[in-house]
């Protein structure tokens, strides 16, 4: 492995790390990485430029497996991930605050019919549909986005994309739908792995196909709520799951890809998030993508866990001061203790993430966007 980006932390290269000496790293992430690629049937380990700790398993990762999968390593928010929808809004009839006070209810129950709208994307109902059209606690956010730079032309036309029209951008997963499919396999199951083949194995993958479906719909759902309340329309552009396992032919043999926090390289376009402070990438996945298990990151990454970063920020900020970035951003937040654990602050720099990535050959940047209005709740008892 000749990439100055990639390091490999075995002899045999089975365990990666995609990391400039500009990036940082913490030690747990890569010591998780390790433990994690020591599962039986791991064939490859990739820690991505957004590598960081997790609930036992790192975060900003992806796992090759073969024979067996595990759903551990995907987590409870299955189907999580991006979609980016370009509405008919002008930028230059954008009133911030005005849209600001017009923005509302978006983590209370949608009023419509959640079973008709599911129909749409071929689900049936579920136990989790009183979550639906609603964007969730931690990291997930609804934004209001600008184009900064277009820097590949082509490639953004090709997406029929305008540079004077306001972008959403999603971030929301399965809710509650993700954690009863976890919660039900590590009742049944424990840590262990499922054995491909097995009749639990393809429970489990209905289980996951119906919570990455109904992720899709609830961003869809999300974005027509916010473009709805700002009057005007939103077209999808695209859509990538960053929570899911995926078959895969790994050295000549079918096994298992795990991403866990870590974009599709293999699905297109895909949008990399800064946080609330600074801003997204527009990128286009170039070259194998073999080394990087087809993956890439799905944003900056945590420097600081959500603990560490209330007990650093409430000393040195009020929380009012937090609902404005330095770059102009306005944030939505009621939740005082969401805003310190979500502070730009509390994250690595995009910039150098997505350098990483640029260096190592695996992305070019299609155009960069800046956020506006980040949508998080306007209730404090939010959290899940």
């Amino acid at each position: 492995m000749d990439n100055p980006c990639f390091a490999a932390l075995t002899g045999d290269g089975r365990v990666r790390l995609l990391a400039s000496r500009k990036n940082w790293i913490e030690g747990e992430a890569v010591s998780q990485l390790r433990k994690t690629a020591a599962l039986p049937g791991v064939r490859l380990a990739v820690g991505l430029p957004d590598l960081h700790p997790g609930r036992g398993h790192p975060v900003g990762a992806a796992f090759v497996t073969a024979g067996l999968f595990y759903p551990q390593l995907v987590g409870n928010d299955v189907g999580c991930g991006m979609s980016l929808w370009q509405t008919n809004l002008p930028r230059q009839k954008f009133r911030q605050d005005r849209c600001v006070k017009t923005l509302r209810d978006l983590e209370s129950p949608w009023d419509g019919d959640p079973a008709d709208w599911l129909r749409q994307y071929g689900i049936e109902p579920t136990e989790a549909d009183a979550g639906l059209g609603t964007i969730g606690g931690g990291n997930h956010f609804a934004e209001v986005q600008d184009w900064q730079e277009v820097h590949e032309e082509a490639a953004f036309t090709d997406l029929h994309l305008q540079e004077r029209a306001l972008v959403i951008l999603v971030h929301s997963g399965s809710r509650g739908l993700g954690e009863l499919l976890l919660q039900s396999h590590l009742d049944q199951r424990g840590a262990d792995g499922l054995s491909a083949g097995t009749e639990e194995a393809a429970l489990y993958r209905r289980g996951q196909e119906r919570a990455r479906q109904w992720a899709v719909a609830n961003r869809a759902l999300i974005a027509r709520r916010m473009a709805e309340q700002l009057h005007c329309t939103g077209e999808r552009v695209l859509d990538n799951c960053h929570n899911s396992i995926t078959a895969v032919e790994y050295e000549g043999q079918s096994g298992w890809l795990h991403r866990k926090g870590a974009a599709p390289a293999d699905a297109g376009p895909i949008v990399i998030p800064g946080t609330r402070g600074s801003l997204s990438y527009l990128v286009l996945p170039t070259g194998p993508q073999r080394e990087n298990a087809w993956s890439l990151a799905h944003g900056a990454g945590r420097r600081w866990n959500r603990q560490s970063a209330r007990a650093r920020l409430k000393d040195k900020y009020r929380a009012d001061s937090l609902v404005r970035t330095e770059i102009g951003n306005a944030v939505i937040c009621e939740d005082k203790e969401l805003l310190y654990e979500e502070a730009p602050q509390a994250y690595k720099n995009i910039d150098v993430v997505v350098n990483d990535m640029v260096e190592a050959g695996l992305i070019r940047i299609v155009a960069t966007l800046k956020p506006l209005i980040t949508y998080k709740t306007k209730r404090t008892n939010s959290r899940s």
